[in-house]
């Protein structure tokens, strides 16, 4: 059995690798005679090679390294902010609505916890009262109670006082 051509095998890969590395090395000089940012992205893409083919290649690898740092943009002197006038206006007035917009939603709290405390208030007094009607109405069942557990089953109000009437005759 033939094992097959591993020369040839071997001969295409060597050439596949040479020809990526002649576009890659063509792709760089590209990026650096326009002057764009040599990166390992930028280099795959001028060139249409893969980035991984890029990081593989030891040779290719170090130089996109080292011509990245010298072509890196070098940061300006820091200079102090001065603000444009157009845009310190809008920033005042920004400043002014965010410190409006807190006060009333701290006012707006505030009114919040009033309301459910005269709420909480009202509701106790009402619980209150009707309490107290039930037990003010209570002694003899004479009137007509619907708090009452009595009232539902017909013992008290005015239909009890008939039926007591004719049960003590």
């Amino acid at each position: 059995m033939s094992r097959g051509n591993t020369d040839n095998l071997k001969r295409a890969a060597r050439l596949k690798r040479q020809t990526a590395i002649a576009k890659a090395e063509k792709g760089l000089r590209r990026l650096l005679k326009e002057g764009r940012p040599i990166t390992f992205q930028t280099v795959a893409a001028e060139a249409g090679v893969s980035k991984d083919f890029l990081y593989r290649t030891t040779d290719l690898r170090e130089r996109i390294m080292d011509l990245r740092q010298r072509t890196a943009p070098r940061p300006k002197p820091s200079q102090p902010h001065i603000p444009d006038p157009a845009q310190a206006g809008t920033s005042s007035i920004i400043r002014i609505l965010t410190t409006r917009l807190t006060e009333e939603r701290a006012n707006n709290r505030k009114r919040i916890s009033e309301l459910e405390a005269a709420l909480a208030a009202a509701q106790g007094q009402l619980l209150q009262l009707r309490r107290l009607t039930a037990t003010q109405s209570d002694p003899g069942h004479s009137s007509p109670n619907t708090s009452c557990l009595c009232y539902e089953e017909g013992k008290c109000g005015p239909e009890s006082s008939r039926l007591s009437g004719l049960e003590s005759r």
